[in-house]
């Protein structure tokens, strides 16, 4: 039997902090998720929140290393609890998100919070150090920018769903260095448990594309200059998906055969990526329940994570 999700996977990944452009920072953990900063004139942005204040305080430890003007912008990717929890350890003025995220944080946030600390342990370094959910205190719901000084912008573009439904992407027209979120992974597998699987594998990725990065710090995975290449890979992923859980629904087969139909011809190329056994089951629960008609996905909650994991992965 198959430990649960990550709960086995106890050892600390190798953090690596990125110089990827003038005063623009990246650190990547082998598959962990990935945090990032942008300097300003006067102040820094700094991208995703990690899942402590604890494990927060570490990247910051390192970032002060760089640079020492104050945080004046936090922004999100979106609600999830590894991304979020650690919030409190920027002291930053402004919380950034998507309007969406706001809403998803008040109606699943607590649920959240407990079904990923139960899925990924190892992540939540000193869970005593949370205050609570995060909540943004500035929402957006298509593009917010941010003056950066000397003629330069930070974008924040929400480019639909996908990974969830209020993903956004922070985007550096001048230096073309694209901040994707869980939107896009580098030689990482997609997590899709909460996914809008078709516009995601359409119209969101084209819109990712259209943007023409040259450098992509993805949600999960390293810095990646193939950034084609990264966009067409969880492209597919999620097409591969599609294809074989639509057809085991479109038979009116099982969820546990479209589980296996989905592992076999996904696994080939990405079984030795990250988190790939952790995030199947989930995925291809959500995409039978999408394919049922179901337009928002069902809350996880620990119990239901458990439940679908014995279903499908024990």
């Amino acid at each position: 039997m198959r430990a649960f999700a990550s709960s086995a996977d106890l050892t600390e990944k190798t953090q690596t902090l990125e110089t990827v452009g003038d005063g623009v920072y990246a650190l990547t953990a082998e598959g962990d998720p990935n945090v990032g900063a942008i300097e300003a004139d006067d102040f820094l942005v700094c991208f995703e929140a990690m899942a402590t204040p604890t494990a927060a305080l570490r990247w910051l430890e390192r970032l002060r290393e760089l640079t020492d003007k104050p945080i004046r912008y936090l922004v999100l990717s979106h609600y999830h609890a590894v991304r979020v929890l650690g919030a409190s350890a920027f002291a930053a003025d402004v919380i950034v998100a998507h309007e969406n995220t706001r809403l998803l944080i008040e109606e699943r946030g607590m649920q959240d919070w407990e079904s990923e600390y139960g899925r990924m342990p190892r992540l939540f370094t000193d869970p005593g150090s949370i205050p609570g959910l995060t909540r943004p205190t500035l929402t957006f719901t298509d593009e917010l920018r941010i003056d950066l000084g000397r003629g330069r912008f930070l974008e924040l573009r929400h480019l639909g769903r996908g990974h969830t439904e209020g993903d956004i992407v922070a985007w550096l027209p001048h230096e073309r260095i694209l901040f994707a979120g869980d939107l896009v992974e580098a030689k990482a597998a997609l997590y899709t448990g909460d996914a809008f699987h078709r516009e995601w594998s359409t119209t969101t990725l084209d819109r990712v594309a259209a943007l023409g990065a040259q450098t992509l710090i993805g949600g999960r995975g390293a810095v990646t200059r193939e950034v084609g290449a990264a966009i067409g890979q969880s492209r597919d992923f999620l097409e591969v998906m599609l294809r074989e859980v639509g057809a085991v629904h479109r038979r009116t087969g099982t969820l546990k055969e479209a589980f296996e139909a989905a592992h076999a011809a996904l696994e080939p190329r990405y079984g030795g990526w990250p988190i790939f056994e952790h995030c199947l089951p989930f995925n291809v629960s959500r995409l039978w329940d999408e394919l049922d008609g179901v337009e928002r996905p069902i809350i996880w909650t620990a119990e239901r994570d458990r439940a679908v994991w014995d279903q499908l992965q024990s």
